[in-house]
């Protein structure tokens, strides 16, 4: 049976956890209130930020990248170490993305900035506020969701962007394991979809609710997503995507609970799934065999992340609650 060491509440008063990972197999809890908490050999409390937006773990997972309302971008060690790696006055900077080779990108409006690996920043404009960014697995080629469509943007050479349209607002981004595919979350309770070499559109609907959280398995043959009383999750093997198939729905409870967040495991296909009550399930996706890691608790989860080995996952949610389960016990 999978174990919860849940952190001491007396200890870690904060607000909504936007973030709940493993950092060099460090558990590291992100607070909006600014604050990341770090279990080390003891509870470590690390201020970074005077209000935290987002944050992401580096391209390597060597490192958290966090942004905030006090204009930083910074880079925090599972040490405890925080290096500010920018500072953009005036900026709320609610937008970030890591990349191969150190790079990071950030933005807030329309404004954004790509740093490369080695310090040198390259600012961008959109034409409208950017909304999600994502960087493609291999190579700097950088993913704008925004109005009407993704910017794909080119950062290391002279070409132009290319500009996938779809009517609508695209509020986040991501690229498939192999590169192939780009899928956009949007306002409108849908996925949208595009197969890159030939920017074949693959639309994914009836969604009751906005989809805010996306995770591909570790192959690329899922996608599995929020936004429904069930984990909604895609097919992606073939050269087809998702066209013409149905997804598959899995973990749904009834009784009006809605999944809020999901992530896969880093190698198998399983996908873990935090739900509005603050449950946590972990579903087979082959199958749909389902065991329940977490009963409900605070707050609905708006953060899981497993560890390097799959075997145990850090949970945050949005009334503060966090922990680890331990699938081994």
């Amino acid at each position: 049976m999978p174990s919860i060491a849940p952190l001491d509440s007396a200890e870690t008063e904060f607000g909504h956890v936007e973030w709940a990972g493993f950092i060099n197999d460090v558990p590291i809890f992100a607070s909006v209130e600014g604050q990341c908490h770090l279990l080390l050999d003891r509870h470590v409390v690390v201020p970074v930020h005077i209000g935290l937006l987002a944050a992401e773990p580096a391209f390597d997972c060597r490192s958290l990248i966090t942004s905030g309302e006090d204009g930083k971008v910074c880079r925090l060690t599972s040490d405890g170490v925080v290096e500010v790696l920018s500072e953009q006055k005036g900026w709320w900077i609610d937008k970030i993305a890591c990349g191969p080779s150190g790079v990071i990108g950030y933005g807030t409006g329309k404004k954004g900035v790509v740093r490369l690996g080695d310090g040198t920043k390259k600012p961008f404009t959109c034409e409208r506020s950017i909304e999600g960014l994502a960087f493609a697995p291999k190579g700097m080629r950088l993913a704008i969701a925004r109005y009407n469509g993704v910017d794909l943007n080119w950062f290391n050479t002279g070409n132009a962007p290319q500009f996938l349209e779809w009517k609508g607002a695209h509020n986040d981004v991501i690229f498939s394991p192999d590169g192939k595919y780009v899928v956009s979350s949007m306002q409108q309770n849908a996925l949208h979809g595009w197969r890159l070499q030939d920017s074949k559109h693959m639309r994914m609907t009836g969604y009751p609710a906005k989809v805010k959280s996306l995770s591909f398995s570790a192959k690329g043959k899922w996608l599995a997503s929020s936004g429904a009383p069930a984990a909604i999750v895609w097919p992606f093997s073939g050269k087809d995507g998702p066209m013409g198939k149905s997804p598959k729905e899995l973990g749904g409870m009834g009784g009006g609970l809605m999944v809020t967040h999901v992530v896969c495991h880093p190698e198998e296909e399983v996908v873990a799934i935090g739900y509005s009550d603050g449950m946590v399930m972990a579903v087979r996706i082959e199958d749909g065999k389902e065991a329940i890691l977490k009963r409900a608790g605070k707050g609905a989860i708006s953060s899981l992340g497993w560890d390097k080995s799959g075997t145990r996952i850090a949970y945050g949610s949005q009334a503060g609650e966090a922990g680890i389960i331990d699938l081994k016990g």
